[in-house]
């Protein structure tokens, strides 16, 4: 992958599953101009590109580029068609002709386009550490195994998902058949036991299946349903396969800018720094703001001001 600049340093042992395109090894380069989040403050910084679910594709990429971002978990509805995404206020109608098109779209896929949705992060010199994929009870066999063929075609290993407790026993058989590790993403849902909200939850969708099964910890919703992400992380870090950064109060406390929550954000990123785990922090803009990229722009300096303190 080839990156303008000052040059390029190698840091493997933080992105194991990325592979370059026309390459085989298994490391990320990333320019050293922008290289700060690892060289200097020990934590790989990215984004869940969610949080620029406003912008297109191109524009999602582009906002990375200025920001300096190196590493993403590239979601879904990136790579599937805007017009078919759910949207606030639809009609009944609506939803079930949008769920037929994307049917439709999905069945008749070519991974091409996925290999060069890929070809176009190389050119920006991102990363794609994982690919989001929701997988819930209802997803069909065809759905589910085209969120590991898209993870494949991507360059990566990794899966970070929205999934229920019920439906892991399906997804550990095609992490095992593609050797692609998935990890499951929380929310604060404490009245729905089927879905990951607590430490009780997540054990619960690891039990019984193979080492390919992990966890994406949300800190924000973690402590917004009161448990601490801090003490969690210290006991399961060989499990937890990257964190997502957004700051929430307690007793299920709404979104906001980095620094105004409960969330103990600086003391997670420090701690990960000094254990040295080998833990993305991804960035996921939720909380209401004016413009995306500048709210994000806040958010990574909140973070690196924070590994500097």
């Amino acid at each position: 992958m080839a990156i303008s600049g000052m040059g390029a340093i190698l840091i493997p042992a933080l992105f194991p599953c990325y592979k370059s395109s026309g390459s085989t090894f298994l490391s990320h380069k990333i320019d050293l101009e922008t290289a700060e989040n690892t060289s200097q403050l020990g934590v790989v910084l990215g984004i869940q590109t969610y949080s620029f679910r406003d912008l297109d594709l191109d524009e999602a990429i582009k906002a990375m580029v200025t920001l300096g971002v190196k590493s993403c978990e590239l979601w879904e509805g990136h790579i599937e068609p805007r017009e078919l995404q759910w949207a606030v206020g639809q009609s009944m109608e609506e939803a079930g002709l949008k769920k037929e098109k994307l049917e439709k779209w999905r069945n008749e896929l070519d991974m091409n386009y996925i290999k060069a949705i890929r070809t176009k992060f190389d050119a920006a010199g991102i990363a794609i550490f994982a690919y989001t994929g929701t997988m819930k009870d209802a997803i069909s066999e065809h759905d589910m195994e085209l969120v590991f063929r898209i993870t494949e075609a991507l360059g990566t290993d990794l899966i970070t998902t929205s999934a229920t407790v019920s439906v892991m026993k399906r997804v550990d058989i095609y992490a095992r058949k593609y050797k692609i590790r998935v990890g499951m993403h929380n929310h604060s849902h404490l009245d729905k036991p089927n879905e990951f909200s607590s430490p009780e939850s997540f054990a619960n969708g690891m039990k019984g299946w193979s080492d390919f099964i992990c966890i994406n910890l949300d800190i924000g919703h973690f402590t917004a349903a009161n448990f601490d992400a801090v003490d969690y992380i210290k006991q399961h870090h060989a499990k937890i396969v990257c964190l997502h950064i957004k700051d929430r109060k307690r007793n299920q406390g709404l979104n906001g800018p980095l620094g105004s929550g409960d969330t103990p954000i600086g003391e997670v990123l420090r701690l990960i720094r000094d254990k040295g785990y080998p833990i993305p922090a991804d960035i996921e803009y939720e909380y209401k703001g004016t413009d995306a990229v500048a709210e994000v722009k806040k958010c990574l300096d909140y973070c690196k001001n924070q590994l500097r303190s």
